[in-house]
């Protein structure tokens, strides 16, 4: 009997973890199959490779993103392989299962929640006897078509459990895809808007396999490993046996974790900023509100206070970059409360803010509470709310115009030297900011279409020069620092006029050159002859203050006075995997009036 799992994907970079559990557990009595695709591929291209790998039963791993996606190529499936056994499991269809298999008549089996013992059991059962009562943990139609639903099966040990991350077929992609691992099972919380807090406990893989898994991924080339713990740090022993763990043997692989900020304890906040390479390391933390009292309906203990220690403790070390998630829609917080949270937490800083919208999910305690709090949301996945008691659809449709120019312009770190300005110095607030930016850029129809580097430049000067700045002069000039700054290679093209012309332009890279020590000594160190410098590097004028805070520390100024205008002499590495590097001269000091 030939078994199939497969699973779409939202993007090609991604791997599934599930189907490769099931694979390890079931394969020493089953020919077992994994297939991957993405929710872009077309369905009829699915479906025909599906065909043709001929398989007896062919196993769905669903999540919110992919389940529309598999039910259309379920569907298509089933009218060309009528006689093949098709089973879906996984968080989507494990809540709510009667209502799916009375929906999805192409459907013969679905497991729920934990399915590595239940999906061995049911392919014993569908080989041999096909007794499928006897299946704890799975869903089916008997005889006369009734939806039968099996009582739950109990959890395993999970050390009973074979590495999924040993199949050879993996080897060839580790570098270029994700790699999704799991050190534990199970969350200690109950937040009402999540999964995680349905299953009660959390259980541990034993430590030393979890190593050799690590280091089999490490050895053959994985680049990026996240973590999907719930809560990786529940356990400070553990967390920091692992940190050491992966500081020792990294390689230059990357570990992405998702964590609590306000149980971090101290001492391994000070461990981290001491031992941990700066950029192998990534945290994921869910703040989603700072509103007490929305916090405390949805069932999220959170200490804000302990948690700002923890990020502010982890950003100053400059070792790690956070992620931190905010969800707008909570109950009890409307647009202005939804303000407070957000400039909140940007005012920490982080590397990226992640702005989600809440998901009713099936199963958890928020959906089933709806009613109480007025909520309106998709009928289908994703779930997302349209509105509530306190929040109406025309705030969400606002509050999504602000996520898309925070992605573009905050997350995308396409103008870091610009946004911080801004924060700083031009707007009332940053949920101001890109609040009033996401409503022009809407009114200008810019969503239609597309856009290229330059575009997002050219429409952020539009919005300014509209909303009227204070110092527009010294905008312009970071909106170039952060352009120079975003390509690899010398750029062939600028947005603006120039500041310069070309033959004040070749008499800085003259006077750079023939006195590289007047620039900066790290300059000189570099050793660039005028004809490198002509190649690799351009120059413009930029007035503002350079010893602010605008740059990094190692580009200010010690005086700390203006000096009027500066010319920025931007360099392009031969290896494009480094970053420009920016120097900064006073204009006096070159003498280009002379010129």
């Amino acid at each position: 009997m030939k078994v199939v799992l497969t699973t779409l994907n939202a993007k090609y970079i991604h791997t599934c973890l599930a189907i490769r559990y099931l694979k390890s557990f079931c394969e020493h009595e089953f020919d077992i199959e994994l297939t991957e695709y993405t929710i872009k591929d077309p369905v009829m291209n699915i479906v025909s490779d599906l065909y043709q790998r001929k398989a007896d039963v062919i196993g769905f791993s669903c999540y919110i993103w992919n389940i529309e996606e598999t039910i259309k190529v379920i569907s298509m499936l089933r009218k060309v392989q009528p006689d093949v056994k098709i089973i879906l499991g996984g968080p989507e269809v494990s809540y709510d299962t009667k209502e799916w298999l009375e929906r999805l008549s192409d459907v013969d089996f679905i497991v729920m929640g934990e399915g590595e013992e239940t999906f061995l059991h049911l392919l014993q059962q569908i080989r041999d006897d096909e007794k499928y009562h006897f299946v704890f943990g799975m869903a089916y139609r008997n005889a006369a078509g009734e939806v039968v639903i099996n009582p739950g099966r109990p959890k395993l040990d999970l050390n009973d459990i074979p590495s999924p991350h040993r199949f050879e077929a993996d080897i060839a992609e580790l570098g270029k895809r994700v790699v999704y691992f799991e050190t534990s099972r199970g969350c200690p919380f109950s937040c009402q808007f999540c999964l995680s807090s349905i299953e009660v406990g959390v259980r541990y893989f034993d430590i030393e396999r979890t190593k050799a898994d690590l280091l089999y991924l490490i050895a053959n080339g994985a680049k990026l490993i996240k973590f999907v713990d719930r809560t990786f740090n529940i356990k400070r022993d553990y967390a920091m046996e692992m940190f050491q763990f992966l500081i020792d043997n990294h390689q230059g692989c990357v570990f992405q974790f998702e964590i609590t900020a306000d149980i971090m304890r101290p001492e391994v906040l000070d461990f981290l900023a001491e031992k941990a390479p700066p950029g192998i390391f990534r945290f994921e933390i869910g703040v989603q509100s700072t509103n007490d009292h929305t916090n405390e309906l949805v069932k999220r203990r959170q200490n804000f206070a302990k948690l700002t220690r923890t990020v502010k403790m982890v950003k100053d070390s400059g070792k790690i970059d956070q992620h931190l998630d905010l969800i707008a829609g909570l109950p009890h917080e409307d647009y202005q409360t939804f303000r407070k949270t957000f400039n909140d937490v940007f005012a920490l800083s982080p590397e990226e803010l992640q702005l989600g919208f809440l998901k009713m999910l099936r199963g958890t305690g928020l959906r089933l509470d709806a009613e109480k709090y007025g909520y309106v949301y998709m009928d289908h996945a994703p779930y997302e709310m349209l509105s509530n008691d306190v929040m109406p659809f025309s705030d969400v449709v606002r509050l999504k115009r602000l996520e898309d120019v925070l992605e573009k312009y905050w997350n995308s770190h396409r103008m870091d030297y610009t946004m911080h300005y801004l924060m700083e110095h031009e707007f009332d607030s940053p949920f101001d900011f890109f609040q009033a930016f996401g409503d022009y850029w809407e009114s200008k129809g810019w969503q239609k279409i597309g856009h290229q580097l330059e575009d997002l430049f050219i429409r952020l000067e539009a919005f300014l020069c509209q909303h009227g700045m204070k110092r527009m002069d010294v905008v312009l000039g970071l909106m170039k620092l952060d352009y120079f700054m975003n390509h690899k290679y010398k750029p062939r093209k600028i947005w603006w006029q120039a500041e310069l012309d070309k033959q004040e332009a070749s008499f800085v890279l003259r006077e750079a050159a023939s006195r590289p020590e007047r620039i900066s000594q790290a300059f000189k160190e570099l050793e660039l002859s005028e004809k490198e410098l002509h190649k690799h590097a351009v120059v413009e004028r930029i007035p503002f203050l350079a010893s602010s805070s605008l740059l990094p520390k190692e580009q200010a100024w010690h005086d700390g006075q203006e000096m009027g205008a500066m010319i920025a002499i931007v360099v392009y590495q031969q290896q494009a995997s480094e970053k420009p590097l920016v120097f900064l001269v006073p204009e006096s000091e070159l003498k280009l009036q002379a010129v």
